[in-house]
């Protein structure tokens, strides 16, 4: 479980935490060891292992795979959750931002996936939930790496869906729209308006969706009316008019 100090991570720990699954907890941040501590409290029959890892090093998820093995974890579910966002032009944003989004939601995942799916398919069980987002067709301003990141997710995992179901592995990739966290730094009125109409989903909601999906052997999930309507209509707008909406800076 990776990005899991906070938010949709956090989610899915304890979603899995309910339903029996030791938990191995990544996060970059030492507010993970707190979490652990709170997941044990509340959890008392499963082991919970937590760890503070940078995934966004090229090098991470091998260290993380030998890791496992050193210490005999053995990872049935992978839940490659860990993400950044800025909302900001691509050549304004620096060069260690985009090193970091670039690593972090292509290269550490995929090879996470590499590495764990090898496990998991000479086993002939395990899951893997690769978090994309509805942004992933989305070729818009301000969003250049974070949508097409989320589109390598997302046609990543379908392929590894029909590479890896035959050997007893089910690949699924979570594609929500707004989420309740902080990543996108929405302000408390417009979370709260969100939720009440529905375009904005909880990351426990989200969590429970997304176990469900990967237990069922589906291949995607794009929850509520809302985000699917959102992902078929942005999709659309032709290029010339996006291109009107950043010269009249209407977005």
């Amino acid at each position: 479980m990776t990005g899991a100090s906070s938010g949709i991570g956090y989610e899915y720990a304890r979603v899995l935490a309910e339903k029996g699954f030791n938990l191995l907890i990544v996060s970059n941040e030492a507010a993970i060891e707190d979490k652990a501590a709170i997941l044990r409290k509340d959890f008392p029959k499963i082991d919970v292992l937590a760890l503070v890892r940078d995934l966004g090093k090229q090098e991470s998820a091998l260290e993380l795979h030998n890791w496992c093995k050193e210490n005999e974890v053995e990872v049935e579910m992978l839940v490659n959750n860990a993400g950044v966002y800025h909302d900001r032009d691509f050549l304004a944003d620096s060069e260690g931002f985009n090193s970091l989004i670039l690593n972090l939601h292509v290269y550490t995942p995929a090879m996470l996936a590499y590495y764990f799916g090898q496990d998991m398919a000479a086993r002939g069980k395990g899951y893997i939930i690769n978090m994309s987002s509805v942004t992933s067709k989305f070729g818009i301003q301000r969003m250049a790496t974070y949508s097409s990141t989320k589109g390598f997710l997302q046609m990543f995992s379908r392929s590894l869906h029909v590479e890896l179901r035959g050997k007893g592995v089910n690949v699924c990739c979570v594609r929500p729209g707004a989420v309740a966290t902080t990543l996108y730094n929405l302000k408390p009125g417009a979370i709260k308006a969100g939720l009440f109409f529905g375009y904005i989903i909880t990351p426990e909601k989200l969590a429970r969706k997304g176990v469900r999906a990967v237990l069922r052997g589906r291949a995607q999930l794009t929850p509520g009316l809302s985000t699917k309507l959102l992902d078929g209509g942005v999709a659309l707008i032709p290029t010339c008019v996006l291109r009107l909406i950043r010269k009249w800076n209407i977005f």
